[in-house]
């Protein structure tokens, strides 16, 4: 059960409306390394987790990335306030416009809408895990990306912090995983498919 505090983790207060931009950020909304995928994707992935400190992690970055989902729908629907029409055309936002208005829809920069295939929950800790770190810099990568298009300090400051949450999502990611390192050799398995299983884990441990 969550519970659900009624405010934004950072404060977005928007004075300028901007749809080209906003064209842009909605791609961390529902885009394929956006704040929805990083969500449902940990908070699949934790029920398989072999420890209670794994499924801790997992819970605790998947529901704060259901926060940051929030703080990017607030920015696209506060750049996308109170447009003209000429604005809307200008901007190139027509496209988007014609088929959503000015709701918030998950899709990526591209148009491509949100789908399933953007994440992985493969049952596997390591697997996972691994999965979490590259996740993590593929999303602090794209918010670069977002920033170098930037130039409203109302917009840089929440993307900013966005940015910051995603590295250190990436290091307690790798926390996770020596803590599942220092305990998968105490782990003893009959099968000769989990010991290649566990040899197999033993050489992500090293890397």
């Amino acid at each position: 059960m969550w519970t659900y505090e009624k405010k934004l983790q950072y404060p977005i207060k928007i004075k300028t409306p901007n749809p080209k931009l906003a064209k842009i950020i909605i791609s961390q909304y529902g885009g394929p390394d956006g704040e929805l995928a990083a969500s449902l994707r940990y908070l699949s992935q934790r029920f398989t987790m072999p420890y209670p400190e794994l499924k801790a992690i997992l819970t605790d970055i998947g529901t704060e990335e259901l926060a940051h989902l929030e703080m990017i729908g607030a920015i696209v629907y506060q750049l996308t306030q109170n447009l003209t029409p000429e604005e809307i055309k200008k901007a190139g936002f027509d496209t988007y416009f014609v088929d959503h208005t000015t709701g918030i829809y998950p899709q990526a920069a591209s148009g491509t809408p949100f789908t399933a295939a953007y994440i992985q929950s493969k049952g596997d800790v390591l697997t996972d895990l691994h999965e979490d770190l590259a996740a993590e810099q593929k999303a602090r990568t794209t918010y670069d990306n977002i920033l170098r298009f930037c130039d409203d300090p109302d917009v840089i400051d929440p993307i900013r912090f966005l940015r910051e949450r995603e590295v250190v999502h990436y290091q307690r990611f790798g926390e996770a995983k020596r803590e599942d390192c220092s305990k998968i050799s105490k782990v003893q398995k009959p099968t000769t498919t989990a010991l290649l299983g566990d040899a197999i884990n033993q050489t992500f441990c090293r890397t």
